[in-house]
């Protein structure tokens, strides 16, 4: 363990080799590791006009992040899934997709790698195109039908027009046609051949395919709990709201 003084004195490719999140945590303060591979931490820090202690602070608040359990988010209702959802899919698109594109545009490959950075500089930004396509689809039809499905839960339609609502672009339907967006990862996969380096691969590499594994992770958690969790919730909350309508106008 370094102490306080050593930690600012090492390389910044030193501090990252030992803790690729590291690499995370300089691009949130405008710090791309692969730009002083040799320089001392304190060096970095003071052009860049940075505390070495925030970035110390910054690095053990991300150690402590942990994501619910798929479990406990089944025991909070729908509006808190939703919630959680939109702050991932802030995440993705504010934090995770800027610093693997400043990864894959800013590193300068040893030659060996230089097709396959070639190859990434290309299809990487048509996934990014795709998924941001895909996170605002469903914000503005899931989400959106989901807050809809609660007003008219909470009475806020007259009868006739909660039914046509109701009947019109059911989230069952929705559930059918929702993509698990793994068609490009699969592609870059196959490309970087399931993330595999030989051990003596550059470290910017190394940093570049741990954190595309660990996105490609994400990604599958979070399509998980869509599909899993979020998707029935919204079918049997549709469902309810359908029946009570129903029974509603045959009362009346």
């Amino acid at each position: 363990m370094y102490s306080n003084r050593d930690f600012e004195k090492s390389s910044v490719g030193e501090l990252v080799s030992e803790n690729y999140v590291f690499a995370a945590v300089l691009h949130y303060f405008g710090i791309s590791f692969y730009q002083y591979p040799t320089d001392s931490l304190e060096k970095v820090c003071r052009r860049h006009k940075v505390s070495p202690r925030t970035l110390v602070a910054e690095l053990e608040s991300w150690a402590k992040r942990v994501d619910p359990t798929p479990e406990e988010l089944y025991l909070n209702p729908i509006e808190l899934l939703v919630a959680y959802l939109k702050r991932k899919h802030y995440f993705f698109v504010r934090q995770e997709l800027p610093f693997l594109s400043n990864l894959i545009s800013g590193i300068q490959p040893e030659p060996y790698f230089s097709a396959l950075m070639a190859d990434l500089r290309i299809m990487f930004p048509l996934f990014v195109e795709d998924f941001i396509h895909h996170i605002h689809e469903e914000e503005s039809r899931l989400f959106k039908r989901i807050e809809t499905l609660q007003d008219i839960e909470d009475g806020h339609f007259h009868t006739q027009d909660a039914l046509t609502i109701l009947e019109k672009d059911p989230i069952h339907l929705m559930a059918d046609q929702h993509e698990i967006h793994d068609d490009e990862m699969e592609g870059i996969r196959r490309l970087t051949r399931d993330y595999f380096l030989e051990e003596d691969a550059p470290l910017t590499m190394k940093v570049l395919y741990h954190e595309l594994q660990n996105f490609e992770r994400e990604l599958s958690i979070h399509a998980k709990i869509e599909d899993e969790l979020l998707f029935p919730k919204a079918v049997e909350l549709e469902r309810e709201a359908l029946r009570r309508i129903r029974k509603k106008i045959q009362t009346n």
